[in-house]
């Protein structure tokens, strides 16, 4: 079964839900896992310090997704602020063993000092790769990435979400396609979206009510909600 984990965060309970929706409509064998912070603490997973000021609950956990799978298979992470436009089964066809992890190679800058919910915007290399990211939990390199290394205080953010416990040539590419940055991707130059990202806010969001592609998210509620 294919297993998609994403990331949930108390704070945007229906971002996860249309996220899971848009999955399962197009392909209800799919295994969606919520990484929910506070039941990976509970269960012993997690233990790193609450980070008041981290964006968002799953900055770390998504970390945690190789080792979840008992190393084994491939698995696809992704952020909650995510709708998918398409069967999910066709980003698993993509799968190349000879890469540990792959992903989007964004060059993403954003000019908006400020995220959706108010906290500050930063600005750091490879930034958005780890918004979705197609884990080969069996490559012998993802054994590094144990719950002792993502739970480590000595470990940032910029070593993991960079993917530094890999070599380069270890990280695969897929199409920005997968990973459409709202407003930062332009159709039809860049090609046409099958995952769109709200990354600078979503339609969930008072102030983004009518965000570019808001039509796509809301249509998404309402089939849910039916």
């Amino acid at each position: 079964m294919i297993k998609v984990f994403v990331g949930y965060d108390t704070r945007e309970d229906i971002a996860y839900q249309v996220c899971r929706h848009s999955i399962l409509v197009r392909n209800p064998d799919v295994d969606v896992i919520p990484l929910k912070q506070q039941d990976l603490r509970d269960d012993g997973w997690y233990s790193r310090p609450i980070d008041k000021l981290g964006s968002t609950e799953f900055t770390f956990t998504r970390f945690l997704v190789p080792e979840l799978t008992n190393f084994d298979g491939w698995a696809l992470f992704c952020d909650s602020d995510i709708i998918f436009l398409t069967d999910i089964q066709e980003l698993f066809d993509q799968a190349d063993d000879r890469y540990a992890v792959m992903c989007v190679k964004h060059d993403y800058k954003p000019k908006q000092s400020l995220k959706m919910d108010g906290q500050k915007q930063t600005i750091y290399p490879r930034k958005n790769w780890s918004s979705v990211i197609l884990y080969n939990c069996g490559h012998p390199a993802n054994r590094r990435l144990t719950r002792e290394l993502v739970n480590n205080p000595e470990i940032d953010g910029s070593y993991l979400h960079r993917f530094s416990w890999l070599n380069d040539e270890e990280i695969g590419s897929l199409d920005k396609e997968w990973n459409w940055l709202v407003d930062w991707y332009n159709e039809p130059e860049d090609g046409v979206p099958k995952a769109l990202h709200y990354t600078e806010g979503g339609p969930w969001f008072e102030n983004y009510r009518r965000c570019s592609y808001h039509k796509h998210w809301k249509k998404e509620l309402v089939e849910m909600m039916k």
